[in-house]
């Protein structure tokens, strides 16, 4: 539960969140006027049909050789500066649009009081997903409460009173927008437009019910609502988005709306059971403890790195607040988690809240699979999928290679090319990076009908590409990604370690996923032939550090955020815990520090769980809360930015069950400071669903359920051997206990 003792001032740092994947909405509980902003996440500017043009990326007019030119000064120079290569691959971005809000809806009440009563209380109970106020005014008990239904495909609110005929309110919507009409008649709010850029229609439906009392149409789309016991709404809101342009959403949003008149306490029992099925699942017990009278604010302001229960209690409940964000920023049926999730109140929003794949997007489905969230996945895999068409032209005209091509972020619209920003315009490897969460997937779920059908497709043809691509480094004869550049930091060269570590990454999955399916043989000895020449990007450097460049270029006085290179180590499993290549990757990352933005701490917890060191791992995770976490408990770059929420979690995570390398590790990084507990559903690879309890820093109990029937090993010093090999048998549960 996350509380608050005033209303929401602030729509980034206070308001509080709710979803069911295509809408969002912000709930900010104030009094005289309640104010909920909501998003719906196709509701994108630019594309196909922008006034300014669109070319998904690539270049408006041919430059034949231009890439083998660069190509060749690096053979010969071996550093390029990002400007000048940016002048030379780069374009200007046209039509490429942003994230839009949709508005918000004003609930005006004229008998509320202007301060907050001693009890008012405002609230997110996560294992409902329920957002909720409740105050006393006058000798009279006031609630509300909202939630977002996935099953009916609507966001839903009630006010309520405990003295009859309490309940008067006027609903009215606004956006900063002026490409819409608003109109009211029979309770319904009907606001319809197109956005002016590229002339995506839009429509929300707001039907307002009341109980006891009467509901009024009014001049300029208002509805208000007089003398009512309690009243509630559903909201549906669509565009005509479809891979560009499908039907006008009016049928559908109209048909939602109807749908979801049945019943209040029937849309609520629905949403709460589709919620828990996804939610309940996984249970973390740190030794937490929470003072009731504690708000989440002062919890937050409060914490000390994790010394006491009551802190404990906040990194508890940060571990599920991401869950919870991931279930309701992406359910099928929409576009995946964003930037933002499908949180937004800007015309303009940071980064125009897209999809950033140099690792942004990645990170935002890293606790999908082993938090127990596989379903989540499902908008990601459709969202990939789609980028190959555009992917294949932008290989053709740009690299006239096959195969297909993404580089440093994308939109709804299949840019797949380039723009002019020097240090984030060209990233080619991440297609590569787009399917390891495919491939993950089938590791933890193995249903090889999804690797045939879905991941393979696209595992397959991003490799295709770094066939005809990667190019013999004249230096020692191996292959090379050129020209490559580690995210945002230095200059370009050929064979940067972080592209090396993908397309080893990528082959590896591939080549693994090929034998499993045993595809054509030509294809897999093309793999195998490529894999054995592939520079690993993997070196050590006169420091002792893992080389982020293949040439010796790291300082030991770096401490940018990106800290790409130990890819390799996380999210990648080419690195083993203990071999010469981990104690390196921790030499570079504590000369990198603890500090950085938030998604960097978030992958800092993940690095440091794989370096089987938990306390520097529960250090990031209290650096991030520290300095890197608003009073909503959303992750902060600044600005907010979600992927730090899911990155935490998945650390979380990684210091509590390991199986990368095929052996499922029990506790690998347990800090000091969780020396007694319990999971319960986390998942790991191989088809596997554990519960494990500690006690003084060691395993006592772990039950094991599998998913399929296979060979499983388990680490844990709960064996006396270290670990145990043995038959799994599906949907049967297999314990062991601790008996000293």
């Amino acid at each position: 539960m996350l509380w608050y003792g005033a209303p929401a001032a602030d729509w980034e740092r206070e308001a509080l969140p709710i979803g069911n994947g295509a809408l969002g909405a912000m709930v900010f509980g104030t009094l005289a006027s309640e104010h909920l902003q909501f998003n719906e996440k196709t509701l994108w500017t630019g594309g196909p049909g922008s006034a300014q043009g669109y070319d998904h990326g690539n270049w408006r007019a041919p430059r034949p050789g231009a890439i083998t030119a660069v190509q060749d000064d690096l053979d010969t120079g071996t550093t390029l500066d990002p400007e000048s290569a940016a002048d030379r691959l780069g374009q200007p971005r046209v039509g490429y649009g942003a994230h839009q809000t949709f508005g918000d809806l004003h609930l005006d009440l004229p008998d509320a009081p202007t301060t907050p009563p001693p009890d008012y209380r405002r609230e997110l109970d996560l294992d409902n997903a329920i957002a909720s106020v409740s105050y006393t005014h006058q000798g009279v008990r006031h609630q509300r409460e909202f939630f977002a239904s996935h099953p009916d495909g609507v966001i839903v609110g009630r006010l309520a009173a405990d003295r009859p005929g309490s309940v008067t309110f006027t609903l009215r919507h606004t956006s900063p927008r002026t490409d819409f009409t608003a109109t009211a008649a029979d309770g319904t709010l009907t606001v319809r437009g197109a956005l002016a850029d590229n002339g995506l229609r839009f429509e929300a439906q707001v039907r307002v019910y009341a109980e006891g009392g009467t509901v009024t149409s009014g001049a300029g789309g208002t509805l208000t609502v007089t003398g009512a016991d309690s009243a509630w709404f559903v909201l549906a809101a669509g565009t005509d988005y479809a891979d560009y342009r499908g039907p006008d959403p009016h049928v559908a949003v109209g048909r939602a709306v109807r749908r979801a008149g049945r019943n209040h306490q029937n849309l609520l029992d629905r949403h709460v059971r589709d919620h828990r099925a996804l939610f309940a699942r996984v249970g973390l017990d740190i030794g937490q403890s929470l003072p009731a009278d504690l708000p989440t604010d002062r919890l937050l302001s409060t914490y000390t790195g994790g010394t006491s229960a009551t802190d404990r209690a906040l990194e508890a409940l940060y571990f599920q607040y991401g869950r919870y964000l991931l279930i309701a920023s992406s359910r099928p049926g929409s576009l995946p988690a964003n930037l933002q999730g499908v949180w937004n109140n800007s015309t303009t929003p940071p980064w125009s809240a897209d999809y950033h794949v140099n690792i942004n997007l990645q990170m935002n489905y890293w606790p999908a699979e082993a938090a127990n969230l596989a379903e989540t996945t499902a908008p990601y895999d459709r969202f990939v999928e789609a980028l190959r068409a555009p992917g294949r032209r932008s290989a053709q005209e740009m690299f006239g290679s096959g195969g297909w091509v993404v580089h440093n972020e994308t939109n709804p619209y299949g840019f797949t090319g380039v723009h002019d920003w020097a240090t984030s315009f060209w990233f080619p490897e991440a297609a590569a990076w787009l399917t390891q969460q495919m491939y993950e997937h089938y590791r933890f779920g193995g249903s090889t009908d999804y690797l045939r059908s879905t991941a393979y497709p696209v595992m397959k043809e991003a490799a295709e590409f770094w066939l005809d691509n990667l190019r013999t480094d004249p230096r020692d004869g191996t292959l090379v990604v050129t020209p490559s550049y580690s995210p945002e930091h230095g200059d370009f060269t050929a064979g940067a370690a972080m592209s090396q570590q993908i397309v080893h990454d990528l082959f590896t999955s591939t080549l693994e996923a090929a034998r499993t399916l045993g595809d054509a043989p030509d294809f897999r000895r093309r793999v195998e032939d490529a894999l054995k020449r592939l520079d690993p990007g993997l070196r050590i450097g006169h420091w002792g550090q893992l080389q982020e460049w293949k040439q010796d270029l790291d300082e030991p006085t770096d401490t940018h955020r990106h800290v790409s290179h130990l890819f390799a180590l996380h999210p990648g499993r080419q690195i083993q815990p203990g071999s010469e290549w981990a104690r390196a990757a921790e030499v570079s990352l504590t000369a990198r520090g603890d500090g950085g933005t938030g998604w960097s701490k978030a992958w800092k917890i993940n690095f440091w769980a794989r370096l089987r060191d938990g306390d520097h791992a529960h250090t990031m995770l209290g650096e991030q809360l520290k300095s890197s976490t608003l009073p909503n408990l959303w992750d902060t770059h600044p600005p907010f930015q979600i992927d730090g929420n899911f990155g935490a979690t998945s650390g979380v995570v990684e210091m509590l069950l390991q199986s990368q390398h095929d052996i499922i590790e029990v506790l690998p990084a347990l800090p000091a400071a969780w020396p007694s507990g319990s999971v319960r559903g986390l998942r790991a690879r191989g088809g596997a669903t554990l519960d494990i309890e500690w006690a003084d820093g060691r395993a006592t109990r772990i039950a094991l359920k599998a998913s399929r029937t296979r060979e499983l090993t388990v680490r844990s010093d709960l064996f006396g051997t270290g670990q145990h090999s043995f038959r799994a048998v599906a949907g049967r549960h297999h314990t062991w206990e601790r008996q000293d």
